[in-house]
């Protein structure tokens, strides 16, 4: 008995059902590759200094810059809620060990003459430690000044302290770091980049841009910090060596360092009358304290932006400057997970009175000292704690793109460089 074939009717009919089959595999792998994709650059962005920069820039040129936000926003919002789900049980967690007791005293200074010998000393920098915030929620050691020692000096009066801080109960990873600078024995300096904040007159743009840390500051040279904003992202000011290279906004938040070394942060419109003073200036958005006061815009969930095109609540790294009533003590904080809220908040528990944003997003923010390895001579970066992205030549071998701010100490005789030193009578 011959079976019959199948009519050709019946084969039309199955040819639509594998056509869609095809289809949907197509689907599935692109969807695949898709999430894959995503991962990766995930993964890179979080595991190389140069790997946010570039997605970022790229995607800012072709899709724009409000849509680059948008993408950015999701990203960080799924990244919290994933956190939140997977890591709701875990502890805050110490970054260093805090002495459980007061340090020995510094031995009597050497008695060789010196520029440093001869000046005279002064007290010993101490702060009274700001306790936990929130105080039921935070590990060993958090809200306690620890000395920031100089290795090449270890007897020396210490010229930093830094201390922790875990400010969200409902996030243990999430984290506030701050150092004290000792503003009385350290000079503040700020650098731009190669490209940015990018000149916006004709005389910045010929301005040369070195991009370094001098080397004939490498043995004077304490720490190195992050700048601002890129120039599109709010067109924030900078001056230095006597050049504009971004003109100031008025209500711009202001770090200014005078010809006297004196320092404020304030909006503009309030320093504009010391001009003939400055030595360098560098803007923020908007002051997020000042005189002692919290931006109204950080009240309440207002919405207001310090995060170039990121809102103020989104959940990310975040780095700021601030200044004490008295002017004579530099804060400087990174932050992990954080929103600008929190930041604030966070630099005002510390005794800054006076604090700027600085630069955000994962690869910006950083803080790092220079150590010199065991059996060598030339010094590398160290980050401020693990997990910040920075390379050993970070602000010292390798040009950076991104204006940066680097301290000194300027109790032993050091003469500025051009463009720093104060005009003589």
């Amino acid at each position: 008995m011959v079976q019959a074939s199948a009519s050709p009717r019946s084969k039309k009919a199955e040819r639509p059902v594998a056509h869609r089959w095809r289809w949907r595999r197509v689907l599935l792998w692109l969807f695949g590759i898709g999430v894959l994709s995503v991962g990766l650059v995930y993964w890179a962005v979080h595991r190389y200094e140069w790997a946010g920069p570039l997605v970022a820039n790229s995607l800012r040129s072709v899709v724009g810059v409000d849509n680059v936000a948008k993408l950015e926003d999701l990203v960080y919002a799924v990244e919290d809620r994933v956190n939140r789900l997977t890591r709701k049980n875990e502890k805050p967690q110490a970054h260093w060990q805090v002495p459980v007791s007061a340090p020995a005293p510094l031995p009597p200074p050497s008695a060789a003459p010196s520029a440093a010998a001869d000046a005279p000393r002064a007290a010993p920098f101490t702060l009274k430690d700001p306790g936990p915030w929130p105080k039921a929620w935070a590990a060993p050691g958090d809200g306690k000044w620890v000395a920031m020692v100089d290795p090449r000096r270890p007897t020396e009066p210490t010229y930093m302290l830094k201390t922790l801080l875990h400010p969200d109960a409902g996030r243990s990873w999430a984290e506030v770091f701050v150092v004290a600078i000792d503003l009385r024995r350290v000079r503040l300096y700020a650098v731009a980049g190669t490209r940015e904040p990018a000149a916006d007159s004709p005389e910045g743009e010929k301005y040369q841009r070195t991009a370094l840390i001098p080397t004939e500051h490498d043995e004077e040279l304490l720490a190195a910090f992050n700048g601002g904003f890129m120039t599109e992202h709010g067109g924030y000011g900078m001056q230095v060596d006597g050049v504009t290279l971004v003109k100031p906004k008025p209500n711009a938040c202001t770090i200014v360092v005078y010809n006297d070394d004196s320092l404020r942060i304030g909006p503009w419109k309030e320093l504009e009358d010391t001009a003939a003073q400055v030595r360098w200036l560098r803007q923020a958005p908007e002051c997020m304290w000042h005189a002692d006061k919290l931006h109204p815009g950080l009240v309440g969930g207002k919405g207001l932006k310090w995060g170039a095109t990121l809102d103020g609540d989104t959940v990310i790294r975040r780095s700021a400057i601030g200044l004490n009533a008295a002017r004579d003590v530099l804060f400087v904080s990174i932050t992990n997970h954080s929103t600008a809220r929190v930041l604030a908040d966070g630099m005002h528990h510390v005794g800054a009175v006076d604090v700027a944003q600085l630069d955000v997003n994962w690869s910006y923010p950083k803080f790092v000292t220079f150590e010199a390895p065991s059996g060598s001579t030339e010094r590398n970066a160290i980050a401020l704690a693990e997990g910040f992205e920075y390379s050993p030549d970070e602000y010292i071998r390798k040009k950076q793109r991104r204006d940066f701010f680097y301290l000194m100490r300027k109790d032993t005789g050091l003469t500025p460089p051009a463009g720093f030193a104060a005009p003589k009578d």
